[in-house]
């Protein structure tokens, strides 16, 4: 498990936004593994640091590019396949005390991008130029929609609970 020193965690949930903070403490948990994950270092985190880390990936793919970006860019089996959106749901919710609605909602955003990737699989297993993939916005116009909603209806409040409960809750994620 990767210990990160507790003034430095402080200081920097008081300097940064939640996205920064997220960004910073999950740059922590990526040096510790060496950069990227493994399945020979997977076990260096704890599954708290994973699920914040799973909130990081879907921060920067889905911000950048949607849902379709997150899957094509490869992140889709350990951000959704994985137990993430169940521990949004049945631990987030509770460790954020006011927020479980929250979390039960953006759970259930995260179940519906799930099922829609799953629904056009074959889509993104076929090799595709830039041109293919900018098309994946058109055809799959449902699975945008969920990027949208997650950047207009959920990121902003999420991100700074999210940011709150690692700090409220310190021993398991730092």
């Amino acid at each position: 498990m990767v210990h990160l020193n507790q003034q430095e965690l402080n200081e920097k949930y008081e300097a940064l936004d939640g996205i920064g903070f997220i960004q910073w403490l999950t740059d922590g948990y990526l040096a510790a593994v060496g950069g990227a994950l493994t399945a020979e270092n997977m076990d260096v985190l704890s599954d708290a640091q994973h699920a914040v880390l799973c909130y990081r990936y879907l921060l920067d793919e889905v911000m950048e590019g949607g849902f379709i970006q997150l899957i094509q860019n490869g992140y889709a089996p350990y951000v959704l396949d994985g137990p993430f959106p169940m521990v949004v749901k049945k631990e987030w919710g509770t460790l954020v005390g006011d927020g479980e609605k929250v979390m039960r909602d953006f759970s259930k955003l995260l179940y519906e991008a799930k099922k829609e990737w799953h629904r056009h699989e074959d889509a993104f297993d076929a090799d595709m130029s830039d041109e293919d993939f900018m098309a994946l916005y058109e055809q799959l116009e449902e699975l945008n929609e969920q990027g949208d909603d997650f950047l207009d209806d959920h990121q902003e409040v999420v991100t700074p609970l999210v940011a709150q409960m690692v700090m409220n809750n310190i021993n398991m994620y730092a």
